[in-house]
Parts: structure tokens; sequence; C-alpha cells
């Protein structure tokens, strides 16, 4: 942290907005001491960009601190606002998406073909018993039938359930289980690094465990051949033989959305639950204001994957709602050669582009004569997002992707917080690398110390926010105690003094001189692994499943390519044989044994067995000297240690190694 905190100390370079943007920026800098006049006006009036079925009786109900309330009584219907006001305005023949699959086989959809389509989606759906309240569970690869299904659900008022295509069975099975959803909408598989990558297998397994599950509907992609059961419909043979004709009822402001798991600080995951009038809200203005989208002239990419809260705000409800043109692309940057997101960019004439800090780095270590071999003269905003972006990074984006001229508006929120919070609003801000900047018009977010008092410039502590947005989440899925003790109760009246409700991020963060924010990642036991949330304790869980470790302790330790990478400290059991080969044999079986776990995304970094773990006296694991190992850092104090020679036999490498990595 301190070694951050000094990096950030010398940044001072500042980037003003080119002025002919800022001349013709959607938002202003007045929109600042408009929100800060009227908070509730302001957001009532964003809610005014949006087509209400009925409008609102009253703007935000906090009576119930922490459950909020937003836009009380009125309805609309959220499919509606993405298309079918558009097309009754004469927009249909406009394209909202070029599609390009990894293969190289493209589509190119319209607003109108986006609304038969979701329209027959909504009729199928409903042939299948769904109805207004029930979940669905959607684990597809980024195809437009991804889209088209959180719309389905979302005009029939059914809650949806996206599951990220690369999760493994068993984290599909406990968030089908946890929503009880009642269908499953897959495909046999996508593309992924050239080759099919199957995804029907994995439902199979979970809906064998889930009896909540009448049907599943299957979007057929690669062909593969597919085992087949009773509950199984393709896509093609309902969805698209369905009527084309439906008529979107509207919902109350507060019916839910969507639920979005998330890791937590336990091994079960987190189901966040949107509901609908406060987060369109958001999400649309936000599109609006911070990406300074045109919707007549604007080529917009986020190359996020519809499995993260990314996908759901900034592919679908944010820019649909305001009529874009985008681009949504299958597969890997580096399929079928490094520079394939430059092509796309070059091809479809991109103009906005939103992406994460991982790949700019990713990028960074490939060269700056790839993107210098496409023509990216399109481009005329660039957008980071997933984790904090490091000064290094962000000036090497604005280089050598934007021609050392274009805006970067570095983005801080959450799945939690359903829209952006903290950016620069690309035609006010001076942006400095690597800063959120400060808080958006309507935003209430502050940097605090241990008693929950605001930091001075300079200082640094805990981010938070110290009042309610229309995007927040409104509880967590079947556990309102959960919602208040992970989010509420660190500081404010969660935490019993005060009088006001205070929202703990779980980031750290600085303000600088000049009181800009600075991110500084997790505060938790939550690691930032390529912009995804994951636990310590669901990756611990997964390692002592198997059966040669007796105990595992995990940390994030940071990587220059991903933020942070995991590293695992394994205790072997008693009659394992861990020297030579056999210890390098069973490094890697535990690696792939969590990647099958939880996913690839999960795969530790490095695995090292070890005798004993670092605890203190009443038994705590104290990771902190385990990051201390992980990083090459001399050891910290190790006075509370139960036995101090046990970090001589793990700083040593005593029985075990390093893996290589992939």
């Amino acid at each position: 942290m301190s070694e951050a905190l000094a990096n950030l100390l010398n940044e001072t370079r500042q980037f003003p907005p080119p002025a002919e943007l800022a001349a013709n920026a959607n938002v202003t800098a007045d929109a600042y001491a408009e929100a800060a006049e009227d908070r509730l006006a302001f957001w009532e009036r964003q809610a005014g960009r949006l087509h209400w079925a009925r409008q609102w009786d009253q703007v935000l109900d906090w009576s119930n601190a922490p459950f909020a309330k937003w836009f009380v009584g009125g309805q609309l219907n959220v499919a509606y606002n993405c298309l079918d006001r558009h097309v009754e305005a004469g927009r249909g023949d406009k394209v909202a998406i070029h599609w390009e699959g990894e293969p190289g086989d493209t589509r190119t959809v319209t607003y109108a073909e986006l609304h038969r389509l979701t329209c027959q989606a909504a009729n199928a759906l409903t042939d299948l018993g769904v109805t207004a309240g029930d979940r669905v569970a959607i684990y597809l690869p980024m195809v437009p039938e991804a889209a088209v299904a959180m719309l389905a659900c979302a005009r029939i008022g059914a809650t949806h359930s996206v599951v990220f295509g690369g999760f493994s069975a068993d984290a599909l099975t406990n968030r089908i289980q946890d929503a009880s959803a009642k269908v499953v909408i897959t495909a046999d598989g996508g593309f992924r690094r050239g080759k099919p990558s199957a995804l029907k297998p994995t439902v199979d397994e979970a809906v064998a465990k889930c009896p909540s599950v009448e049907h599943v509907l299957v979007v057929r992609r690669t062909g593969e051949e597919v085992a087949w059961s009773g509950k199984d419909h393709w896509w093609h043979e309902t969805v698209e033989t369905a009527s084309p004709e439906h008529t979107a009822q509207p919902f109350d402001a507060e019916h839910p959305l969507y639920i979005l798991y998330t890791s937590g600080t336990t091994a079960r995951p987190k189901g966040i639950l949107h509901t609908t009038g406060g987060y369109l809200t958001q999400t649309s203005y936000t599109t609006h204001a911070v990406f300074d989208l045109k919707p007549e002239t604007d080529v917009y990419w986020c190359t996020a994957d519809i499995g993260w809260v990314t996908g759901h705000s900034y592919i679908v409800y944010g820019p649909l709602s305001n009529g874009a043109t985008q681009v949504m692309y299958e597969g890997t940057p580096d399929t079928p050669h490094k520079g394939r997101f430059w092509e796309i960019v070059d091809k479809y004439k991109v103009t906005l582009l939103y992406t994460a800090p991982t790949l700019i780095r990713t990028m960074m270590k490939w060269g700056e004569d790839i993107p210098a071999g496409y023509d990216l003269s399109s481009l005329r905003l660039l957008g980071s997002v997933g984790e904090p972006i490091n000064p290094e990074a962000w000036i090497w984006y604005r280089q050598h992707v934007g021609r050392g001229e274009l805006p970067i508006v570095d983005t801080w929120w959450q799945t939690e917080t359903g829209a952006i919070m903290i950016s620069p609003l690309p035609g006010v801000t001076h942006a400095k690398p690597g800063s959120a900047m400060t808080a958006l018009p309507g935003i209430v977010a502050d940097v605090v110390d241990d008693q929950g008092q605001s930091v001075p410039n300079g200082g640094g502590g805990y981010l938070v926010l110290r009042e309610p947005w229309p995007s927040m989440l409104r509880t967590i899925w079947g556990d309102d105690n959960r919602f208040i003790e992970t989010y509420w109760s660190r500081f404010g009246a969660g935490a019993n003094h005060g009088d006001d409700w205070v929202y703990f991020a779980g980031d750290g963060a600085k303000k600088d001189d000049d009181g800009h924010i600075w991110l500084l990642g997790r505060v938790d036991d939550v690691m930032l692994v390529s912009g995804h949330n994951i636990s310590t304790t669901e990756v611990e869980s997964a390692l002592v499943s198997h059966p040669s470790v007796a105990e595992a302790a995990v940390v994030g330790a940071t990587d220059p390519t991903t933020g942070q990478a995991i590293v695992a400290f394994a205790i072997p059991r008693g009659s394992t044989d861990i020297s030579g080969e056999a210890g390098e044999r069973l490094i890697a079986d535990l690696r792939n044994h969590v990647a099958k776990t939880l996913g690839p995304i999960a795969k530790p970094r490095q695995i090292m067995l070890v005798p004993e773990l670092p605890k203190t006296r009443s038994g705590k694991i104290m990771r902190r000297l385990l990051r201390d190992v992980a990083e090459n850092r001399s050891l910290g104090d190790v006075t509370t240690l139960q036995d101090s020679s046990v970090m001589d036999l793990i700083s040593s490498g005593m029985g075990g190694g390093k893996s290589d990595e992939d």
C-alpha cells in the first residue's frame, strides 16, 4: 500500500479535454452544480430521459434505510426503452449490433431485428411457463442471443441471472440453486482461442442437480454434437418460430430486473439484486454522460463479457436505451493474431472504446507496433473499467491507441453500484493518469479513516458512498442480513454511530492534494484478477477439496498483467509424496483442480507446498506475511506468530515451489 501511495504522490501530469469535444460535450461542468443544489431533482431529470408508462409519486424513499426505493409508484418496461421506442421513432433500420464471431463470421442486427427477436423470445419464454417474477439463468457466449435473452426476460418481468460462460458446473449449479431458476438459456458452445468451447455439457451437469429447472433453451452456435434430454429445446426451433408480436407490459420501478452473483469473503457467492427504474435511469444517463455518446454518429465498443456487470450496464441496458450502434465480439484479443482488437476498431470505425487495464497491459507487453499497424483514426474517446489503471498503462493507452490526444475516462464502479460512480467527464475534466478523479454529478463519494471521518487531501483510507444512488443494489438475494452486514456495518448508522447510513465499497482509496480520488484496490480478502473479484475463501475451499491437501491459504499478489494474481500455499496431507517430480505433478494437478472447480479465471499463478502456515496464537492465518513471501518482500512483524520459524521454512521454499505460468 505504501509503495502505491508513494507512486501516486509523484503523478502531476494533467491532460485537458480536446477543445472540440469540450465544445460539443453532452454534459458540461454545470451538471455538478445542478446536482449539488438538489440531488433528487437532478436524478428526476435524468429519469425523464426514459419512457415511463406511469410517472412516479416520489423520487426516493429512504425511510427503511439501507433498503432504497427509487421513483416510487413509477412504471416502465426496460425492453420497451431499449427497443420499441427507437423503432416507433423511425429508427428501426439503424444498426444496434455489429457482431463479430471469433472465426470471422459476422452479423448485423438492426433495432427492428433485435426488437423482433426479443418479442419472439418473450413469447417462447411465456410458452415455457415463465411469468413475471420467475428467474431465468443465462449461460451463453458473446453472441447477440445473449442480449436478446436478457431483454426478453426484462420484457416479461422475469428476473435474469447471467452466469459467465467460463464458470464451472459447480459455480453454475450454486447460482441456479440460489435463485431457483426455472429455465436455463445456453448454447452448444462458443469459440475460444480458435476452437469450439462446449457449454451444454456444463449445463447438463448443473441441471441434474437443480430440480427447479423445467426447461433448457439451447442456441446452436458451434454445431458440435450435444446430449439431449426431455427438458431441452433448440432456440431456432422455438424462439425463431414464435410470433414476433408482443406488447411490452409496464412494471413497477422496483420490480427485480436481475440477480448477478459476485464473489464474497465466504465461499458462498452473493446474489446482487438490481431493480428496474433507478438502474435504467443511471445506466442510461452515465452512458450518455461518461462516453459523450452521440447515437447518430458514434460506434461504441465495450469489450467486456455479457456475464459481468459491465456487460449488463454498458453492452445491453446503457447503450441500447440510448439508441447506440455498438460492436460485440465473441472471442479473445489474440485470435487468430494479436492485432484482432485493432482490426475490429479499424473495420467498424469504432469511435468509443471501453476496455480493461488488464488488456491494456497485455497490449503493452505485445508492443506498440501492433496497434500502429491499423487505422485507429476513428476513435475519439477511450475508457477503462474493472480495476485501477496504473499511470504507465494510462499513458501507453493514450499515446498508442489515442494518438496522444484522446481523453480517457477511467471509471470506478462495482457490480453492487450498478453503474459508473466515479469518472472524469470527457468534456470537462483535466484528467490525471491513473486517477478516477471525482464522483459523477449526483453521486456523493468520500474517503474516510477507521472512525469514518473524511480524510484531508493527501490522505488515504476507505472509499465510501454517503448518499443513496438510483442504480444501487437493493439487497443480496434471499439474505437481507448479509446485505446490511457486508455493505453497511463498517461506518455510519450501520455501525451504530452517527445517523447516516454509509456504504462501504470494500476498496481503499487516496485523495491527492487536489482532492482527486485514486483507487488502491480491495482492502478485504477478495482478489481482483483481470478485473474479476475472486474470493480467497472460494479458492482455499477448492484446494482443500483435493484429496492431497490438508490446509490452504490464498493471497492476491501484484501482477504486471492481471493486476493481482492468485498465489496459494498448500499443506499436503501426511502421506503425500512431494519430492522432486511428484511435487511438480501435484502442483500442476492442484492448479487444474481449482480451474475445474471454480473456472479457469481462478487458476492460481503459483502454488507453494509448505509444511505449515503462519498463524496467530488464536489460529488466524496471517495472510499479510504470505503476501510478503508471494511478492518477494522482506517479512514484516512476526512477533504475533504462534511459531516464527514457520516463516523461515516457507521463505526458503522448502517442500515445494513454483509452477510455470500458462
